[in-house]
């Protein structure tokens, strides 16, 4: 299924697919803010932590099979397939979008 998603998270979620932390932050802003089940990260530095620890070092790939806009920002579902308890886990990616960067991401199971 091909879905047409902002050019910032189709290349988050294509680096997702290659496990390439570098270009998964690439389309953030320097000063983003992650809500991960609840957990804040701030920045390109907690977020690459996050990433190392929570996402490559799972093997964990979210694979988006619905998009939709909602209340300004673009919220994307689907599965992450990993290395991690309950596997695969359906997600909802919350996107704030601005100047062609992610502002911010809330993540939900």
């Amino acid at each position: 299924m091909s879905l047409e998603l902002p050019n910032p998270i189709a290349a988050y979620v294509a680096a997702n697919a290659r496990f390439d932390v570098d270009a998964m932050l690439e389309p953030f802003a320097a000063g983003a803010i992650l809500h991960d089940n609840g957990t804040i990260f701030q920045g390109k530095a907690e977020i690459r932590t996050l990433f190392e620890e929570g996402v490559v070092a799972v093997n964990a790939i979210f694979t988006p099979d619905a998009v939709r806009h909602e209340d300004g920002q673009v919220v994307v579902e689907g599965p992450a397939h990993g290395d991690f308890k309950g596997s695969p886990i359906r997600f909802t990616y919350r996107f704030t979008l601005e100047n062609d960067a992610i502002e911010a991401l809330e993540i939900t199971a």
